[in-house]
């Protein structure tokens, strides 16, 4: 996120309409989460929807008061989104962009673009502030890598569509208006768009996750800031993942990932702390490798996926200065 877009919030001096700050401020969660699974990036979502509030009450002359608020800004949301993936390369996660490798450092490679890749978002910027369950987990499920990833497969209407429809839970005819189009266009559009999330392999499918996880989380702290790596691995399920972004290396098997960790390189984390935070609709966790000057530095933000109480995959996003000023994670981890 540029400096600019992310301490600047619309204030009453860019007000020109009827639209107030306040009255757009309260979309924002939502906005966010829809932009960030059109985007698949955080730091994009976050940006497009200070573009969408810049738009909103610079043009709101536009706005006759047909629609509702709401579904003025996300029409606008949407043209922004639209605009920004415009002639962009798709983002994905390591594991769709080849075979996973052995544990073997030669096989790092160079480090990719961040705009190659599906990033995270904390919990607490998209989450609905809701005490429903039920609609807290539909949104949790909506918002995992592998969902947000295989969202990105499809064309920005279609992902539009399918986002409003069956995640929003909007109405076709709702959709159709937003979207400029027919109600059968709209259709069209989903059951497209249906068939293609339907289409790709497992992996790139959300997996199914008990929310009870307190116990395997404590003994994957232990097991991790201890450096047991016996006691890790046994926490994994046998064909778990870890990716680390911004490399495209990836590695399957639990017994690969813990002869990953001793090698030379990988074993610098030897000591580390984790700090428990949210990201995706899952339990994450702030690294802090430590320091040889004194204390620790920010590493890593490590994204767990979780099934039959095991660790089916540990998403390692290695931009950890950005992404842990946008978390709101201390620079060390607390005494």
């Amino acid at each position: 996120m540029s400096d600019a877009l992310q301490t600047r919030r619309v204030t009453s001096e860019d007000v020109t309409t009827t639209l107030a700050p306040d009255e757009l401020e309260v979309y924002r969660r939502e906005l966010t989460g829809y932009c960030y699974r059109m985007l698949g990036s955080g730091f994009e979502a976050e940006d497009a929807v200070q573009e969408t509030f810049l738009k909103a009450v610079r043009f709101g002359d536009s706005f006759e008061g047909r629609s509702s608020v709401r579904s003025w800004l996300y029409r606008v949301a949407t043209n922004v989104c639209t605009d920004m993936q415009r002639g962009a390369q798709r983002r994905a996660r390591p594991m769709e962009l080849g075979p996973s490798s052995p544990p073997d450092e030669s096989r790092l490679g160079p480090l990719e673009p961040e705009a190659l890749w599906v990033s995270p978002i904390g919990d607490d910027r998209i989450l609905p502030d809701t005490a429903d369950p039920a609609e807290i987990t539909v949104a949790r499920e909506s918002i995992r890598l592998a969902f947000v990833t295989a969202l990105q497969h499809l064309p920005a209407r279609q992902r539009a569509a399918l986002i409003l429809c069956d995640v929003l839970r909007w109405q076709a005819s709702e959709a159709a208006e937003l979207l400029d189009t027919s109600v059968a266009a709209v259709n069209s559009a989903l059951q497209r768009a249906r068939a293609t999330m339907a289409a790709l392999p497992a992996e790139a499918r959300p997996l199914d996750v008990a929310s009870d996880n307190a116990e395997l989380l404590a003994r994957y702290v232990a097991a991790f800031e201890s450096y047991d790596i016996d006691s890790f691995v046994s926490l994994l399920h046998e064909d778990a993942i870890q990716s680390m972004p911004p490399y495209a290396m990836w590695l399957q098997g639990a017994e690969n990932i813990g002869r990953w960790m001793v090698l030379p390189g990988p074993s610098a984390c030897r000591g580390s702390r984790l700090v428990a935070t949210s990201a995706n609709g899952c339990p994450a966790f702030a690294q802090y490798r430590p320091d040889p000057s004194g204390g620790y530095y920010p590493w890593a933000l490590q994204v767990l996926e979780i099934t039959a109480g095991q660790v089916r995959g540990i998403n390692s996003f290695l931009d950890a200065k950005r992404l842990f000023l946008a978390f709101g994670l201390p620079s060390q981890p607390p005494a």
